[in-house]
């Protein structure tokens, strides 16, 4: 049985959002009389009990086994979340540990990324991780060369995604900055804008025309080039904090931590969903959706980030269905909306400034 927020009573909205509330700060099951002894509503233990029942028969609340208790379930959380949740203001220091992270020169998106995951975990006491979703159809926006010797050179491809890639190129014949140069703007000219697919048999020809027909060096280059696409497009997962999940009750069981783990190590799941987001909002993932069935006993928050009006990541925090909601999405909101402001997609949070 399903009911609309709308057509719940003020009482019934009350009583749920103390029942979670309560059972997110103890982790016991919630009865009447702590509702009672609350002085949140001021009516009787017995209209309690019976409101508490009532909203047990929409799905909201659950008793686990014999308790006189209750606790919500996954549609109450859900409920919660959408309505009831209220905002969280966060501290003086939570804000100076984010500003903090801005403050760190960084170049790369993966190390970016990397420390916002371990600052989310500090932040919330939940695990934190970093994705750098599936690309899928990645393009490249440019190719920058560094001549080592006069046989090996550095490639570096500056992704439309963000991402930067480095590669060691081994050469046969010799290479000079002249030569080089040539290779770069050559690279410039016919690859820039193509993913992997659309390199195509009349690119490679055009590239060693400009290239006075050296094919070897050519080949040479290009499998560098689709191996750092294909790296590009394969999505990362990184995570921090794992060890933070063994304080709650809710992973005592093995067999929940372990389909947890599970889903963790093999990462498939997790970025199968965040990389089927687009947009900016932060999401909340409780319990399991069709396609990430093994984070069924938990909840999975995340905030895309975005560069160039595109998602190249996102950062986000797995923990327990009775996560502190109102503190996790104030949190990731504002450390991935000035990560995005960082990497020139987003107005800085206001209040937050950056030296």
């Amino acid at each position: 049985m399903t009911l609309p927020i709308g057509e719940l009573s003020e009482r019934k909205k009350l009583i749920l959002k103390a029942i979670v509330e309560a059972h997110i700060r103890g982790g016991e099951p919630v009865g009447s009389k702590y509702i009672t002894e609350s002085k949140q509503l001021s009516c009787s233990s017995a209209t309690i009990r019976n409101e508490m029942a009532e909203l047990e028969a929409l799905g909201l609340l659950e008793q686990p086994h014999t308790s006189a208790g209750r606790v919500p379930s996954k549609r109450g959380y859900r409920l919660y979340v959408d309505t009831l949740l209220e905002e969280y203001a966060m501290t003086a220091k939570e804000i100076a540990q984010i500003n903090q992270l801005m403050k760190v020169k960084m170049s790369e998106l993966d190390q970016i990324l990397d420390n916002a995951s371990k600052v989310a975990s500090s932040l919330t006491n939940y695990t934190g991780f970093a994705i750098k979703p599936r690309a899928h159809a990645v393009t490249v926006n440019k190719y920058e060369t560094a001549l080592i010797d006069a046989h090996s050179f550095i490639l570096i491809l500056v992704a439309s995604n963000g991402a930067v890639k480095t590669r060691n190129v081994i050469v046969e014949s010799e290479i000079d900055d002249k030569i080089l140069s040539r290779l770069t703007a050559a690279l410039n000219d016919l690859v820039v804008g193509l993913d992997a697919e659309q390199i195509s048999l009349s690119t490679m020809i055009a590239l060693e025309n400009r290239m006075m027909g050296d094919s070897t060096l050519v080949n040479t280059v290009m499998k560098s080039i689709y191996a750092m696409l294909s790296d590009l497009d394969g999505g990362e997962l990184k995570v921090s904090g794992l060890d933070r999940l063994l304080q709650y009750p809710e992973f005592a069981d093995a067999e929940n931590l372990g389909e947890l783990l599970g889903a963790i190590e093999r990462k498939d799941d997790i970025l199968d969903l965040v990389s089927e987001i687009d947009g900016e909002n932060v999401n909340v993932v409780i319990g399991s959706p069709s396609s990430v069935k093994v984070i069924n006993n938990s909840t999975l928050v995340f905030k895309p980030i975005r560069a160039r009006g595109k998602t190249v990541g996102a950062i986000g925090v797995i923990g327990p269905l009775r996560m502190d909601y109102a503190r996790v999405l104030a949190t990731l909101d504002n450390l991935g909306g000035n990560i995005s402001h960082l990497l020139g997609d987003a107005p800085m949070l206001e209040g937050e400034k950056h030296d």
